[in-house]
């Protein structure tokens, strides 16, 4: 049996998958903690990975390995390959500004999404070189190279410098169809730097103790490698963020800044839509509200759709999208019989789901084809999301068996890198969860998701 590893450096973890190359079996997996925070020192980063590897048997009978992480981190480096200072992370919303000023320097949103397919906000790479020009000149002006954490990975763990295009489209200076615009990063940093080599989708791109290393990807790639998305399909993954994308054969370019036109990791599109404020939405109100997660579940379930009128809009952590980097979460319509626990459970839950669903109507408006729709990540887990995501989203939901699907899908890149095509790994065994379409849910989120006043600019 030939096997393969897989590697999720998530915001949160650090999760290692090992998988039979020919057919995509988990034979063992870890994971490891990250720290908190929205900027972490990379090294941190690799004392987790380190620290899973270890938990998960090491990697001697390993053949390949791949990394998938956390996209639009900014690591600097100085000439020698030091790290200049702590990473910024895509949940980092401290470039706004920069991010506008930008956007308005290259002419507005639409030169943007012509040159690289993206509107950039704040999570972007470039927007965070900018924000480092600007408030730390000594490290904007010892920086000679910047990576991404999946780049810096790999390149710790003895491969060369490079990434993939699925990576490199999330930094708002590479176009997925015309590769690099270094004179978007020098507009940025104030000066040019080094940037990772592009590697073919299954390229062989160094060794680590006689284990072969892929080129890697961002965390939206991998899992759709993991769940085996095709086109027609669209993933929502509910994790620390939530992200609706889809596997495309064309390329997107939305003026509105709405759909970020990425590369997938095979060499086609993965037009996305991404939410700040996702499953961490659900443990706050469990926290709010003091319950387990169970407990909002049944909480949320025992209240009438719709919530009897009551909205939360939770942009706990602002919102990238609609981009509102300084809005607050709200909530709306309580009344003395609405409110209670079981009223503000299931708002929360809807609300979580009502932007994910507009993220989909996204997609659909920018041309994408809609097929199936498929629920991953954590907050998939819930029962309440699983029961309510197709009366929101107005479509029957496919919910794939619990699994770390960015760690299985770098693992698959992995088996590809050795047998020289990306395997076709059995599909993964999943839920049909079909309900009555309620619009009325959405009409009433919209309703209140556009008052100005109070969501900020």
């Amino acid at each position: 049996m030939t096997l393969v590893a897989g590697v999720d450096s998530s915001t949160q973890s650090c999760k290692v998958v090992v998988c039979d190359a020919s057919s995509g079996v988990v034979v063992r997996s870890a994971s490891a903690p990250h720290p908190p925070g929205t900027e972490v020192d990379p090294a941190l980063w690799w004392t987790a990975f380190q620290s899973a590897v270890d938990a998960a048997g090491e990697l001697a009978d390993v053949a390949a390995l791949s990394i998938g992480a956390q996209q639009h981190g900014m690591v600097c480096l100085d000439e020698d390959g030091a790290v200049v200072r702590e990473a910024l992370l895509w949940n980092d919303t401290r470039s706004a500004s920069a991010a506008e000023d930008l956007v308005a320097e290259l002419g507005g949103p639409a030169a943007w999404a012509a040159a690289v397919g993206t509107v950039p906000p704040a999570s972007f790479t470039v927007t965070k070189l900018r924000w480092l020009a600007e408030h730390e000149p000594a490290s904007a002006a010892r920086t000679a190279s910047v990576a991404l954490p999946h780049d810096w990975l790999t390149w710790r763990l003895g491969g060369a410098f490079v990434t993939d295009r699925s990576d490199a489209s999330g930094t708002g200076y590479f176009s997925p169809s015309g590769g690099y615009r270094l004179d978007l990063l020098s507009r940025a940093l104030g000066h040019g730097a080094e940037v990772p080599v592009v590697a073919e989708p299954l390229a062989a791109v160094g060794e680590s103790s006689g284990v072969v290393l892929g080129p890697g990807c961002g965390d939206n790639a991998a899992v759709a490698l993991g769940v085996g998305a095709g086109p027609g399909d669209v993933v929502v993954s509910i994790g620390t963020s939530g992200t609706v994308f889809a596997v495309s054969e064309t390329a997107t370019a939305d003026a509105s800044g709405v759909v970020a036109g990425f590369a997938d990791a095979t060499g086609r599109y993965l037009p996305l839509v991404c939410t700040l404020n996702a499953a961490q939405v659900l443990t706050a109100t469990c926290s709010l509200l003091g319950v387990s997660l169970a407990d909002l579940d049944s909480l949320a379930l025992s209240a009438p759709a719709g919530a009897g009128g009551v909205v939360f809009v939770p942009y706990l952590q602002g919102e990238r999208t609609p981009n509102r980097p300084h809005a607050t979460g709200r909530v709306y319509g309580l009344t003395l019989s609405t409110m209670s626990p079981a009223h503000l459970a299931r708002a929360a839950v809807e609300g979580v789901l009502c932007g994910l669903a507009d993220g989909l109507d996204a997609l659909v408006d920018q041309g994408v084809l809609v097929s199936r729709v498929i629920l991953v990540g954590g907050g998939a887990r819930s029962a309440a999301v699983r029961a309510v995501a197709p009366q929101v989203f107005g479509r029957p939901v496919l919910v794939p068996a619990v699994a770390e699907y960015g760690a299985v899908g770098a693992a698959r890149q992995a088996a590809g890198v050795v047998a020289g095509a990306l395997p076709d790994w059995p599909s993964v065994a999943a839920e049909v969860v079909e309900a009555d379409p309620l619009p009325a849910v959405r009409a009433r989120y919209a309703e209140v998701r556009d008052l100005s006043s109070p969501l900020g600019p």
